[in-house]
């Protein structure tokens, strides 16, 4: 009856450290919003390796003040400790237990991660994305060696036109999937530019709720990387070739775009913002954004990148941007 009783206590504290363990993983709040679909499967996996950590902390610290309480000296006590050499059943447990939870976290944490990273074709998209890093270049160099007050960031300057060479344009993937809003993305010290479209160019991401997103990526001049942690995504942008992004938001807001390379000097104010639209307030960004486009395509972004501007006036538009006034 004895035995028996302490069986049921080592079960019923193995009951409560599990109870705890799992209640912690899905109550940590250690993450900002999930967003997107993706970010939904990182934080299952995320929640479940904190669980699995939180239960091996309960239990280790557990035996360690147990043991502390129960094997202390007494007074009086000057007698030796009994020599304990092994434990063969303890040491399976302590190796076989681990392994298994390793292997399981691998093929766990690599199945959201072939979800979160989509299995598309890549090839023949290098060659469309460096011919928008080119064009937007070449474009921004005519202007200025004429004279003329330019943009260089100008929708006409980084939309290539699809033909049969395989350029590619906004809006056209190598994917059957038709039900995808595609946009072009380049990065440059120190901004982001979004290209849609009929020749809409923002420094501020718009998307859809509930559409999937696929970012086609290039970089100008040095290497980026497109960071946006309530979708929980990050990627690089490179120099010379294209990479790109897929997910699908869920929830209606804005959130931080954030380069998470070290760029420049000004890489921490290297941002902008992403903002999930209802599908009707999408629609509508849409055709405003189309009016200035065809109105005034010079005012659709700032008249001149980051790059190209001294210290002074980069940091004069920041301090604008927060309000606050400049002392000379």
């Amino acid at each position: 009856m004895k035995v028996n009783n302490k069986l049921i206590s080592i079960v019923v504290i193995i009951g409560l450290i599990i109870a705890a363990s799992i209640w912690y993983g899905r109550n940590n709040g250690l993450l900002p919003v999930a967003a997107g679909d993706e970010a939904t499967l990182y934080d299952g996996l995320f929640n479940t390796i904190l669980a699995i950590a939180a239960g091996f902390f309960l239990i280790v610290e557990g035996v360690l003040l147990y043991s502390i309480i129960k094997f202390r000296k007494r007074k009086g006590d000057e007698a030796d400790g009994p020599a304990i050499h092994e434990n063969l059943t303890l040491e399976i447990a302590w190796t076989a237990i681990p392994t298994v939870i390793v292997m399981w976290v691998a093929i766990y944490s690599f199945d959201v991660y072939t979800a979160m990273q989509g299995t598309q074709d890549l090839s023949g998209m290098a060659h469309g994305g460096m011919h928008n890093a080119v064009a937007h270049v070449d474009h921004a160099a005519h202007h200025e060696s004429g004279g003329m007050h330019s943009n260089p960031m100008t929708s006409k300057a980084t939309l290539a036109s699809s033909n049969n060479n395989g350029v590619m344009m906004a809006g056209v993937i190598p994917s059957e999937d038709s039900d995808v809003v595609a946009i072009n993305v380049s990065a440059m010290q120190f901004a982001w530019v979004f290209n849609y479209t009929d020749e809409i160019a923002t420094a501020e991401l718009h998307v859809p709720v509930g559409k999937k997103i696929r970012l086609n990526m290039n970089a100008v001049d040095v290497l980026h990387a497109f960071w946006v942690p309530q979708l929980r995504i990050k990627q690089d942008v490179i120099p010379g070739r294209e990479t790109y992004l897929e997910f699908t938001p869920r929830v209606v807001g804005e959130y931080p775009v954030v380069c998470a390379e070290l760029c420049g000097s000004y890489h921490g104010g290297m941002r902008t913002t992403m903002v999930i639209d209802t599908p009707e307030d999408y629609a509508k960004w849409l055709k405003e954004q189309q009016e200035i486009a065809s109105n005034d395509p010079e005012a659709i972004v700032a008249s001149r990148p980051p790059s190209q501007m001294s210290e002074q006036e980069y940091l004069a538009g920041k301090v604008a941007q927060m309000g606050m006034t400049s002392k000379k």
